[in-house]
């Protein structure tokens, strides 16, 4: 990781459009003309991180580059308990082995955007659980509870949102996510001398509490920096594809799904969504910005936003396979695909259907998989027979006019893979299930 000790990461981030608040941006700024650390909490709610958790992790990997040290902390314990923030009701409450499984996963992505061996800047990953769980209730109530004062938690949008709807309220256990969020801050303030916590905006009271609990507690002067939540321009949920949340791992969203998402970017959304993802120069955005106002049907931008995040979160070697099953997709170049291209496929990339006889009859295939569905929505054997005879149906890249063509296990590819394509665009994968 190279090394920009002489770039203000405020600055940058704001160029950038990832700054919503700070605690004080010209007091911030000195404090960053030295060495400091600084962390963003990450909920260990699943067993991956998603897109979503790319504007934290690529703002901790600024601040490294610009001269700080990165700590990464998972919430091990306030997992458990769930942040109410951006909640309607209470999350459900998981057993502390899955916690920890969690953390390990999330501990392993990390490593894949920050640099953990690199001296004194070297990133660090702590487990909150760590110093939370050893608390004793009435030690929690004495020495951390009694710098709260209710008045001010309750004034919070985060608990207010929930007092304010009868309907809804909030439990004690949620209540006190926010004290827990801010002694980590203190914890982490006093054993890494940690001066700054980068969070979403709407994580701006718990920061805050955490900066007061601090200075209660006579520690450093502690800085708060939080970054705008991610939306779409059409106001639909970012980090969202059709079938479902995408992921950075690569067996829950695969790397070709991974390339997609970021391909189907809109236009309204692409050049922003570069600014947050990418590590572009100003000069090269502003090609990209001209190039699509120019000559949008190209998009040239998505392509370029699909390819660098791809490679950033996957590596080269899945980036240059999915981009080889696009263009195989596109140009109908089929036998070019791999196995492992496949088996991405069969994950998330196409609807797909296993098959266990050692053949099925086109006409069936077409049925079971809903391509012969007619103008009316119906799904038909007539649909399908006319769907062949009038040339529309391709398998494994060769057109057939045959309605009594079968998928034989010998005309499979690699042994197992069918592909159906439905006029030009419309694809269904067969698998042949292995017993």
């Amino acid at each position: 990781m190279t090394q920009m000790a002489d770039q203000n990461p405020v600055e940058e981030l704001k160029a950038h459009g990832l700054v919503a608040q700070t605690s004080n941006e010209a007091e911030l700024k000195a404090h960053l003309k030295s060495h400091r650390s600084l962390y963003c909490g990450f909920d260990p709610s699943a067993d991956s991180l998603h897109v979503g958790n790319l504007v934290p992790l690529l703002a901790l990997r600024r601040f490294q580059l610009a001269g700080h040290r990165p700590i990464l902390l998972v919430g091990g314990a306030t997992g458990m308990i769930g942040d109410p923030g951006g909640r309607s009701s209470e999350r459900e409450l998981k057993p502390r082995e899955e916690v920890k499984r969690f953390v390990a996963k999330i501990r392993d992505q990390a490593s894949r955007f920050l640099d953990f061996d690199c001296g004194e800047l070297s990133a660090l990953v702590v487990d909150n659980a760590d110093w939370i769980e050893p608390v004793d209730v009435i030690t929690f109530l004495r020495d951390i509870g009694k710098h709260f004062s209710v008045n001010s938690m309750i004034q919070k949008e985060t608990v207010r949102r929930r007092l304010e709807d009868e309907s809804m309220g909030i439990s004690y256990t949620e209540f006190s996510y926010m004290i827990l969020q801010a002694y980590d801050y203190a914890v982490l303030n006093e054993r890494y001398q940690c001066t700054l916590q980068i969070g979403g905006s709407d994580q701006w009271g718990n920061i805050t509490s955490g900066i007061e609990l601090i200075r209660r507690r006579g520690g450093e002067g502690a800085h708060a920096l939080t970054y705008p939540l991610i939306t779409k321009s059409d106001g639909t949920k970012f980090g969202k594809s059709s079938s479902g949340a995408v992921w950075l791992d690569p067996e829950k969203t695969s790397p070709y799904a991974f390339y997609q998402f970021w391909l189907n970017v809109s236009d309204a959304d692409v050049i922003r969504f570069i600014r947050t993802f990418t590590f572009l120069e100003s000069e090269e955005i502003e090609k990209l910005v001209q190039s699509l106002e120019e000559a949008p049907e190209k998009r040239a931008a998505q392509q370029v936003l699909a390819e660098t995040v791809t490679r950033l979160v996957h590596g080269d070697a899945p980036f240059e396979s999915a981009k080889r099953i696009t263009r195989a997709l596109f140009a109908n170049d089929i036998e070019s695909l791999t196995a492992s291209d496949f088996e991405q496929l069969a994950q998330d990339g196409l609807p797909a259907t296993h098959i266990v006889a050692s053949e099925v009859s086109l006409i069936d295939a077409l049925v079971d998989s809903g391509l012969a569905v007619t103008p009316k929505g119906e799904v038909t054997r007539g649909q399908a027979r006319k769907l062949i005879a009038s040339n529309a149906i391709t398998v494994n890249g060769s057109k057939t006019t045959d309605d009594k063509a079968v998928l034989v296990s010998a005309g499979a590819l690699h042994e197992r893979y069918f592909l159906v394509k439905k006029g030009k665009k419309q694809h269904h994968l067969f698998v042949k299930e292995i017993r």
